[in-house]
């Protein structure tokens, strides 16, 4: 049972990063954008269940929750930790849960860029977007065209979509190629 150290605001004001003592993942990262989505997910499921929910996301010793717009936070908040505080920590992984992202993700490509875009991902990009409650999928490269999906709190943020995006996009192509395109899907 995960403890809450704290609650912060991210730039999207329509989503909240709940800190944890103790992880529900380990390493692994998990997005549901749907109750439908997280029927076999009962930290998820619990959170939609709640109502209000929008998204759920959540990795190691952190849970983002977006809400509807016309909710609101103080009568939200307390009903949210209740499931937070109720999940079970983990120690590690499960095999079914596979890991996104990261230079060792899921995504499967004879591209040599791919290993070098997700190094510098990692150690520039989802940090800071860890920081604000979201994180950066890599779902893919082909020819000129990085596909990317943001997570979490970044999901449904006006600047993801527009500044961090041109950020990324300037920076992959400083240093791996100037012809790269960078989506988000």
């Amino acid at each position: 049972m995960p403890k809450i150290s704290d609650i912060q605001e991210t730039p999207n004001p329509n989503a909240v990063k709940f800190i944890l003592k103790e992880s529900v993942t380990n390493g692994v990262a998990r997005q549901f954008e749907s109750i439908d989505k997280a029927q076999d997910d009962p930290l998820a499921k619990a959170l939609f269940d709640v109502g209000n929910v929008v998204s759920i996301f959540y990795m190691d010793q952190m849970v983002t929750v977006e809400k509807t717009d016309d909710s609101d936070w103080d009568e939200l908040l307390p009903e949210l930790a209740v499931p937070i505080r109720a999940a079970a920590s983990v120690g590690g992984a499960t095999p079914d849960s596979p890991a996104i992202g990261g230079a060792l993700g899921a995504v499967m490509s004879d591209d040599p860029r791919l290993i070098r875009i997700n190094e510098i991902l990692d150690e520039k990009v989802r940090p800071a977007l860890m920081m604000d409650g979201g994180y950066l999928e890599v779902l893919g490269i082909k020819d000129n065209t990085l596909n990317i999906r943001y997570q979490g709190a970044c999901g449904s943020c006006p600047s993801s979509l527009t500044g961090t995006l041109m950020a990324i996009e300037g920076m992959l192509r400083q240093e791996i190629d100037p012809e790269l395109e960078v989506v988000a899907v």
